[in-house]
């Protein structure tokens, strides 16, 4: 996912990383025929305080209109052409596990803007094979991909010990963004951005919260 356009306006990192949401909760919105929304309604769509929401929006130059609260079209526009989201970002997915091939078959990606050009294994028994409706293809394509297609985005499902070698090789390739699902930390050059989704990270926040509040309960009796 690109993050460019709204860096040039020089948008905090933590601001960036709830656009998104932002947008989720407008596309939401506007399905409903919703027209306009205020601070409060918008900032309760996307689970954050609506002073944050509002500090958010003001770097973008949107301030709302007392009153009558934000344009919801006019809003999602602004937030979408702020992610870059105004183009399709061409997206390869290198590991065909399970997790990959979910992956491929995800829909949404299409729906938000990303589409997938690509499959890839390094495993000669899987290439050749059709996930998705899409061939999967050998990694020795990366390079043709990059610079025949515009390949931008590499999403990486492969297992943890095979994850730095296909980031290296996309890296190499000339990919400059990385979507990483392996539970592993990667090494890029500086000019290589890498967001990690650890999805058991995740579950341990959860169980963490849960295991406060299992706490909470029982002191409370």
């Amino acid at each position: 996912m690109s993050t460019a356009a709204a860096a040039r306006r020089d948008v905090p990192d933590a601001a960036v990383a709830r656009l998104p949401g932002y947008l989720r909760a407008l596309t939401a919105l506007a399905a409903a025929g919703t027209a306009s929304v205020s601070s409060e309604e918008l900032a309760a769509g996307a689970g954050v305080s609506s002073a944050m929401l509002r500090k958010d929006l003001s770097h973008l130059g949107s301030y709302g209109v007392r009153g009558v609260g934000y344009d919801v079209e006019h809003l999602a526009s602004e937030i979408a052409a702020a992610l870059g989201l105004t183009q399709d970002w061409p997206v390869a997915i290198v590991g065909m596990g399970n997790l990959g091939r979910a992956l491929a078959a995800y829909r949404g990606f299409a729906e938000r803007g990303f589409r997938v050009i690509a499959l890839l294994d390094h495993d000669e028994r899987i290439v050749g094979e059709e996930v998705a409706g899409c061939p999967v293809r050998p990694m020795s394509a990366l390079p043709e991909l990059v610079h025949e297609q515009g390949l931008a985005i590499g999403v990486i499902a492969t297992p943890p010990d095979g994850a730095q070698v296909a980031c290296d090789l996309l890296v190499e390739a000339g990919v400059r963004s990385v979507l990483n699902f392996a539970s592993v930390v990667l090494t890029v050059p500086d000019d290589v951005t890498v967001r990690r989704v650890d999805l058991s990270t995740e579950l341990q926040i959860l169980a963490f919260h849960g295991h406060r509040s299992a706490v909470a309960e029982a002191v409370a009796r």
